[in-house]
């Protein structure tokens, strides 16, 4: 037995959970928001898995959100987008969630929050889920891989423009020697050993501008030294991990440049070979 729109409850909350969702403000902090899309021909048998899709700079979450409707369909899963805006405490900041926590702002707790209070409403598995992130939502994702995971199963980490290394010998976001003091979280080797990791770049991404730049306020003395194109950048945090025993892959996607749209489709198909459902190239 599924459940489609036909059987869709008629009262307005009920109503607006299937399918694409209306964007909520989080309870945790109202600064923060997010919107989901539930399959509508879910199973109601089987709980949701749960997928995260984090957005790049640009902030176009409930894109990410549509890109994963399909995957959400074909594999009975939750799509959660959470929204992290732009110029919270400093106007015109655009990098706040990246480096993970920003003037006191947990934002991993943030999103740990938002899915639990999810949790409230659907009946969805989140002690473990798949992480998608691209761009600054690739920074965001492999910075909560190395915080936190035991809460995932994959993550697929989509060009990120400067990236973390485990170094005992950096401070964060350069490396991790500094992990407890900043975050109360000891860097766990065999947790991250047990997550799938992908690392995902289109061929063509090569411009520098906006990740070679020593004076903006993303910017610390050496992130230079693991690479100049994201392509290298990738490579370099691929064979971080792969050092440590994780298992990390690089996938590079023909004819694409900076664009996410053409990565979507190389992140849905690594889940759904990490969850034993792989699919055709679509």
């Amino acid at each position: 037995m599924t459940v489609t729109l036909n059987d869709r409850p008629r009262n307005t909350a009920e109503f607006y959970k299937l399918g694409a969702t209306p964007v909520y403000a989080s309870r945790v902090d109202q600064r923060f928001s997010y919107t989901l899309y539930s399959p509508k021909n879910r199973r109601p048998d089987v709980p949701l898995s749960l997928t995260v899709v984090i957005h790049g700079t640009d902030r176009t979450n409930s894109d990410y959100c549509n890109a994963f409707a399909e995957f959400a369909e074909e594999n009975n899963s939750l799509i959660l987008a959470p929204l992290f805006p732009g110029g919270i405490i400093e106007p015109g900041d655009l990098h706040n969630y990246k480096f993970i926590e920003y003037h006191g702002i947990r934002y991993d707790e943030i999103l740990l929050a938002i899915i639990d209070e999810v949790a409230e409403s659907y009946d969805v598995t989140t002690d473990r889920f798949l992480l998608f992130g691209f761009s600054g939502g690739g920074q965001f994702a492999h910075r909560f891989f190395l915080l936190h995971p035991d809460r995932l199963t994959a993550v697929s980490v989509g060009a990120p423009g400067r990236i973390t290394q485990i170094d005992d010998t950096r401070p964060w976001w350069l490396g991790t020697s500094d992990i407890q003091d900043k975050f109360g979280i000891q860097l766990n080797l065999d947790q991250l050993r047990s997550v799938a990791v992908q690392i995902v770049v289109g061929e063509n991404d090569t411009e520098t501008w906006e990740i070679n730049n020593p004076d903006d306020t993303n910017w610390l003395d050496g992130a230079g030294a693991a690479g100049k194109t994201r392509i290298e950048r990738a490579n370099t945090l691929a064979a971080n991990f792969t050092a440590h025993g994780i298992n990390a892959r690089v996938d590079l996607v023909p004819g694409a440049a900076h664009e996410v749209t053409k990565i979507f489709p190389a992140a849905r198909r690594f889940f759904e070979t990490v969850i034993g459902r792989p699919q055709a190239a679509r």
